[in-house]
This record gives C-alpha cells, sequence and structure tokens, in this order.
C-alpha cells in the first residue's frame, strides 16, 4: 500500500516537473546522500579499482559521483512521464545503422553494456532506438508492487521487461516464432552464482562476470554488439555502438565477455564518475581455481 501512495502521489507528480526543476531537487539530494550513502562502499570499490591515484583525485570522482548518482535518481522519475519526443531528444543513438543492418538480415542481436550512465532511458527507448523489438533482461525487484508499477512506465514505448526466471522461455520462444529481437543486457552487476560465471581481471580485480550474453549468443548464433551511453552534457546522452563479433559461435570460450569487458572498462576508465560505484559488484569471494 505504501508503494502504491509513494508512486502515485510523489514519484509520479514530481515527474510532471520540468528536468530543471528536477535537477534542482538533485542537487539538494547531494548533499544528503553524501553524508554517508553507501560511502564505504563507494570508496572501497574507487580505491581497489584505481590503485594508481591520489586521495584527492579519488575524492574528486566520489564527489562528482553522487552528483551524477542524484540526477540518475530524478531522470529516472522524469522517465515516468517523458513523451516520445522529449526522450529522443535527449537520448540518441549516432549510428542506429550498425543495429538495424541485423533487423534488415533478419537477425536478432545482443547489445551488451552495463549499469554506466543513464540505463533507464535505454529501457525506456530501446524500442524507439532500432527496428527490433527491444527485450530488457533484469534482474526481479525483490518489491512485487513496485516492479509492477515501475515496468508498466519502462514497457509503455514498445520495450519488454524480462527476468532471470523466464528469459530462457523468451529466447526459446521469439527465436522459433522468428520475432527479431535487441536483448538489452547489462552484464556488469553481482551474478547471482560465481559457479556459472566467468572469471577474468576488471579494474584491477578478479572479477566474476556475467555468462548469460555470450551463453545465448552462441545457443542461437546471435550477433552481439558493445553499446556506451555518452554523457554530452545535463540531461543529454548519446548511445555509441562497437560490433563485438557476427560469429559467436566461432568465438572461443569468454571471448565475447572479455571483449565486453575491455569495452567497459576503457569506458570506466576514461570518465570513471559515471559507474554504479555503490553497487557491492564485489561481494562475493572468487574461488582460487
Amino acid at each position: 500500500m505504501m508503494t502504491r501512495i509513494a508512486f502515485y502521489f510523489v514519484f509520479y507528480p514530481l515527474s510532471l516537473l520540468p528536468l530543471w526543476a528536477l535537477y534542482g531537487l538533485s542537487n539538494l539530494m547531494y548533499i544528503i546522500l553524501y553524508v554517508g550513502y553507501r560511502k564505504a562502499v563507494v570508496r572501497k570499490n574507487l580505491n581497489n579499482s584505481f590503485p594508481n591515484l591520489s586521495g584527492k583525485e579519488l575524492l574528486l570522482i566520489e564527489k562528482k559521483y553522487y552528483k551524477h548518482l542524484c540526477d540518475l535518481f530524478v531522470e529516472s522519475i522524469k522517465s515516468l512521464t517523458m513523451s516520445k519526443q522529449q526522450l529522443m531528444k535527449r537520448y540518441r543513438c549516432l549510428h542506429p545503422e550498425i543495429v538495424n543492418k541485423y533487423f534488415e538480415q533478419g537477425k536478432s542481436v545482443i547489445l551488451l553494456s552495463a549499469h554506466y550512465n543513464n540505463w533507464e532511458w535505454m529501457v525506456l527507448s530501446l524500442s524507439l532506438q532500432f527496428h527490433h523489438h527491444g527485450i530488457g533482461v533484469g534482474k526481479a525487484n525483490s518489491n512485487k508492487v513496485f516492479e509492477l508499477l515501475i515496468n508498466r512506465a519502462r514497457t509503455r514505448y514498445g520495450t519488454e521487461v524480462v527476468f532471470a526466471d523466464t528469459v530462457r522461455e523468451t529466447f526459446a520462444q521469439y527465436d522459433q516464432q522468428h520475432k527479431l529481437c535487441a536483448y538489452m543486457m547489462l552484464s556488469d552487476q553481482s551474478p547471482a552464482s560465481v559457479k556459472k560465471s566467468f572469471v577474468t581481471e576488471f579494474l584491477h580485480q578478479p572479477s566474476a562476470m556475467i555468462y548469460g550474453g555470450e551463453y545465448f549468443a552462441k545457443k542461437y548464433n546471435y550477433p552481439v554488439l558493445y553499446y556506451a551511453v555518452k554523457k554530452v552534457k545535463r540531461g543529454y546522452y548519446e548511445i555509441e555502438i562497437k560490433p563485438i563479433t557476427d560469429t559467436p559461435q566461432e568465438e572461443a570460450y569468454g571471448k565475447i565477455v572479455q571483449t565486453y569487458v575491455s569495452y567497459l572498462q576503457n569506458d570506466i576508465e576514461t570518465c570513471p564518475a559515471y559507474w554504479l560505484w555503490s553497487h557491492r559488484r564485489w561481494k562475493h569471494q572468487i574461488p582460487a581455481e
């Protein structure tokens, strides 16, 4: 009950405000969040990921991160009522033809990315950016009422959202029906099972990476691409696409994940403040073998 009240009487009315007003709210939130929201997690992640940076450099990244996190929160609120025109003006793919050519070839694709910059607007706009039917693959929320309400907003422009318990069936069903889909998979979150992950070096640390993108690519022989979300300025983003492979079944085990990791690490090291540092990415112990 409280979730519905918060959604309809707090978040939804706030989403009707112009973004400039919401950014004013973001500025106030920064003062509150920076006091202590997951500060220990953020600092540990930054220290381990950038061992060669000075304390002053790390502190600058930390402050920029919290400002970005607050912007991300209000931008997510705004997504509840953004029009198609507003969305596509502020969030656009530079070269959609890189993805659309596979639609013309009759192929579904897998789009690998991360919790970097604004990923919520990508979920909302996925079916508007490309010719494919957009499918966002994510983790289920423990609050089922909130999940229902937020996904109703996320999917209003055609994107479909599926979770781990149904993703296999979704791939199998749409492949059998020859429905051309673009599967958006954010593969930087902590995997549910280390044993089913791919272990590699990521940001100077042994890291268990989600293997699902490579698994489904090899199973269905879908081309794999990496997309990076670049912040142009406050409230404006551009999507850059990089092909990973057109022939996943010919790639060695782990090659797709490893290429994804190298692209993501390069983006994070270039503009580190925009990754989700407050996420407990390295909470699992990595077995020595």
